[in-house]
């Protein structure tokens, strides 16, 4: 062998060896944060770690969309807080396993310990912020200990604790209408150890509730952590 052809050789290995490299999914504790600039700054998120492991999901909706690795930093207004922390939280049945406070507690690791499960069909928990806030982020974690997809995802904001008038709707993934609130245009997604981030784009209330109806392994509704970024309301 050449020494040239050896030198390009060696050349390829190095360049392949990057590629793959980079194409490797980044599992941080944090979400990246870049320089922030203007009046807006990127959210401090804190993420449990990652799990691995259980059965492989086994379920393709039309409606399902592609897992992402990594998420990029969501922008808000500077100074916009959890303002869910040790906040109560209410529902719409009796939990059959873990307490409601839980869902606010700050503790979101893939444990079951730290699961709250409410009964089968469509149900939802309910976050009050204890004053009307202006919202930019709502984050929640299902039980992500494995993959599944929870069904009828909906997430509203309101000023009406039952949710009878003045309400926002900020996410909707149930497609065909089956849990009986209009046809949503947000995706079915797979349950990771980041969460599901979604814009509120600045809807004013003082409640926040989200509804699920059961998932691909179970017909059960379950919630680790909900977090809610914003600011009370001038």
């Amino acid at each position: 062998m050449s020494k040239a052809l050896s030198t390009q050789r060696g050349l390829v290995a190095v360049l392949m060896t990057a590629v793959f490299v980079l194409a490797l999914p980044a599992f941080a504790a944090d979400e990246a944060a870049p320089a922030p600039g203007g009046d807006k700054e990127p959210l401090k998120i804190k993420l449990p770690e990652p799990a691995f492991g259980g059965t492989p999901l086994n379920y393709f909706g039309l409606n399902l969309e592609k897992p992402m690795y990594t998420r990029p930093p969501f922008m808000a207004p500077k100074g916009a807080v959890n303002l869910a922390k040790g906040k109560t939280v209410t529902a719409s049945s009796d939990t059959t396993m873990g307490k409601l406070e839980q869902i606010t507690d700050g503790e979101k690791e893939a444990n079951e310990k730290y699961v709250v499960e409410l009964k089968p069909g469509k149900q939802w928990v309910q976050v009050d912020l204890g004053q009307k806030s202006e919202i930019y982020a709502v984050l929640t974690w299902h039980f992500f200990a494995y993959d599944r997809v929870y069904f009828d995802v909906v997430v509203q904001v309101s000023d009406d604790p039952e949710f009878a008038k003045d309400l926002t709707t900020v996410y909707n993934n149930d497609d065909d209408n089956t849990s009986g609130m209009g046809i949503g245009a947000d995706k079915e997604y797979v349950e990771d150890y980041k969460g599901r981030l979604i814009d509120a784009k600045g809807a004013k209330g003082r409640y926040v509730r989200l509804y699920s109806k059961g998932n691909t392994t179970d017909a059960a509704n379950h919630y680790i952590e909900v977090e809610v970024y914003g600011k009370p309301a001038a």
